[in-house]
């Protein structure tokens, strides 16, 4: 297991490299640089190239960053003035994760429990429906969800809040509106799962014994099942709790999704580096634990690593 770990850790950090340094070169290799279109004399544009850097040959430039990211410092943003864009991470993403926690708590909660019991309901009133509910859950946009809600449940009935960010109220609406396409998708996968399960011999053979359904469910089809949810839950987890920029921007939610949408419209290289890169560190990161999973889920990982 501790071989199969460390594998998989170096290729973590060999696909962060990747990453960072594609980035970096196609970010640069559009003519151009952040202050092109600002109105200043050419000697202030060539003062502000030299107080970031972007004079230097782009190897060099290249070298710099990854020494600074090695220490954790991801720079000094272009266009927002003396705001580092460790800062402007720190206070977007507690309330992107925020957000993106809760929709998935939703999502999973409530997609396992569908899937769950469509399965079991074969071909009956029950999972026709979940099956419906979900096709339409991934049908929608979530956008006209977030809108539809805002309208019905925030405007008309007065119920929740319909924008900002002031309290757990608040965060009902968008993590519902987040988290309703990945509940149609979980749905779908986790009922497919499940039916390739129960008709297994060791299901069969625990029946047998005497075990109460839920026993049965529980402990020997939900631990195989949920094999394939644990491989989407990783890339899902880690863009989900990164912000999402449209659901943010109806909602009125200050996090991570506006940054860096910012950074590509102004060309910000710096919060462009670190946004991608912080990113690329969530989902590689999410990766590495769905594989660390693995092998407490599966005890077929461990065995075949020990031969």
């Amino acid at each position: 297991m501790a071989r199969y770990l460390a594998r998989r850790l170096v290729y973590s950090v060999i696909a962060l490299w990747l990453v960072t340094t594609v980035t970096f070169f196609l970010m640069h290799a559009i003519p151009g640089d952040p202050f092109s279109s600002e109105k200043v004399t050419p000697s202030i544009h060539q003062l502000m190239l030299e107080k970031y850097g972007l004079d230097k040959p782009l190897l060099v430039q290249y070298g710099d960053y990854l020494l600074n990211l090695l220490h954790g410092d991801l720079g000094i943003s272009m266009r927002q003035t003396n705001r580092s864009v460790n800062d402007m991470i720190r206070d977007g993403f507690p309330v992107s994760a925020q957000l993106g926690l809760e929709a998935l708590l939703f999502a999973v909660i409530v997609g396992v429990t569908l899937g769950t019991v469509a399965s079991l309901h074969r071909n009956g009133v029950l999972d026709y429906t979940a099956v419906l509910l979900s096709l339409l859950f991934v049908s929608v946009p979530s956008f006209v969800f977030a809108t539809v809600l805002q309208y019905v449940v925030g405007v008309r009935l007065g119920w929740l809040p319909v924008a900002r960010w002031e309290g757990f109220s608040y965060t009902i609406l968008p993590a519902f509106s987040l988290g309703i396409g990945m509940l149609g998708s979980l749905t779908r996968l986790m009922r497919t799962s499940m039916l390739e399960v129960v008709g297994q011999d060791y299901i069969r053979t625990a029946r047998a014994k005497g075990l109460s359904s839920w026993s049965v469910v529980g402990r020997h089809m939900w631990r195989n099942a949920i094999l394939p949810l644990v491989t989407v839950l990783g890339p899902l987890t880690a863009g989900i709790i990164t912000g999402t920029l449209i659901i943010e921007t109806i909602f009125g939610v200050p996090g991570l999704g506006k940054y860096y949408v910012e950074s590509i419209y102004n060309r910000d290289y710096t919060l462009i580096m670190g946004t991608t890169v912080f990113y690329a560190g969530l989902l590689i990161a999410a990766n590495f634990i769905v594989d660390l999973l693995y092998g407490v889920i599966d005890p077929r990982i461990r065995l075949a690593e020990r031969g």
